[in-house]
């Protein structure tokens, strides 16, 4: 059985990720402050990441998961107090690409400042710097939106609540702008297979191969309770974060090494369908925004 400990492992990705390897019969060990309830069947290590002791220096673990590293501070706290390990695999992001860059970006496009992600994007570049500085043969996992059960951010969750109260909704200008998403669970089946076959390639674009417009996407979520959205098109110049869950910003990935290790990815409408299960059972877990009552007073009726 072999050892996996994961950063985290009470929120979304993180939590998702602790609970599949337990399914898959690792021997999950997560890392966090215990402020949240435990996946059953994890063994919890206590600790805050950057004042670790020598908590970990006399566990071995055949994988590193760090999901929860934003900077380098993070990855150089923890790479530090670690002991022995196997391998160390890292969840970074799409938003080490800055916007101006030619699409679809591919692993060796230019990481700098992207104008939509700001902090958030640079941090993760200095992240994947300190990592690779220290664990030369590490795994870098760049993802564009991740969605399904246990996503505590208010994105598909939004419209799964104008569908469920038969709203109209409100899209920003045409609707043609595309996402670009990958469901967690495919996240974690594609770890898997790192584990399991150390493929060559060590820094890689994930995601679903194809994108969507996000009015076939709200489509898609309105589906999942057998509902057909009204559509509303906003070209006012108005910042669409205050009634829709996406910036209006569209960018693609380049996911060619990804396909060759794991080519096949859950469709969207299946993937939707059971986010919408999850919600329904745990809408309280989700971190709302103000968007439907921004929506109620500004737009009319």
């Amino acid at each position: 059985m072999k050892k996996i400990l994961i950063t985290g492992g009470t929120t979304f990705v993180s939590k998702y990720a602790a609970k599949y390897f337990v399914e898959a019969d690792y021997e999950v060990y997560v890392l966090n402050r215990n402020s949240k309830s435990q996946v059953e069947g994890v063994q919890l290590i206590e600790a805050d990441r950057h004042h670790l002791g020598s908590v970990l220096k006399d566990k071995y673990f055949d994988v590193v998961v760090d999901i929860t590293a934003y900077n380098a501070s993070d990855v150089i706290d923890l790479y530090e107090a670690l002991g022995p390990f196997g391998q160390y695999i890292m969840i970074s992001s799409s938003a080490v690409y800055p916007e101006y860059e030619a699409q679809p970006f591919r692993e060796d496009t230019e990481k700098a400042l992207n104008k939509f992600w700001g902090k958030y994007g640079t941090d993760k570049i200095e992240a994947e710097r300190a990592l690779l500085d220290r664990v030369h043969d590490a795994y870098i996992l760049r993802p564009p939106y991740l969605y399904g059960p246990m996503n505590n951010v208010y994105r598909e969750a939004f419209v799964f609540d104008c569908a469920k109260t038969n709203r109209k909704f409100y899209l920003p200008e045409n609707g043609r702008m595309k996402l670009q998403f990958f469901h967690v669970r495919d996240l974690c089946k594609l770890m898997e297979v790192i584990i399991s076959n150390k493929p060559e390639e060590h820094i890689l674009n994930v995601g679903n191969p194809e994108t969507i417009s996000i009015k076939d996407w709200v489509t898609k979520c309105y589906a999942c309770y057998g509902k057909k959205p009204e559509f509303i098109y906003v070209y006012d110049d108005i910042e669409q974060r205050n009634y829709f869950s996406f910036y209006n910003y569209e960018y693609k990935l380049d996911v060619s090494r990804q396909k060759c290790i794991y080519p096949e990815t859950i469709p969207l409408d299946i993937g939707l369908k059971e986010a919408a299960r999850w919600y329904d059972e745990h809408e309280k877990e989700i971190n709302k925004k103000p968007y439907i009552s921004y929506i109620e007073a500004n737009f009319p009726k």
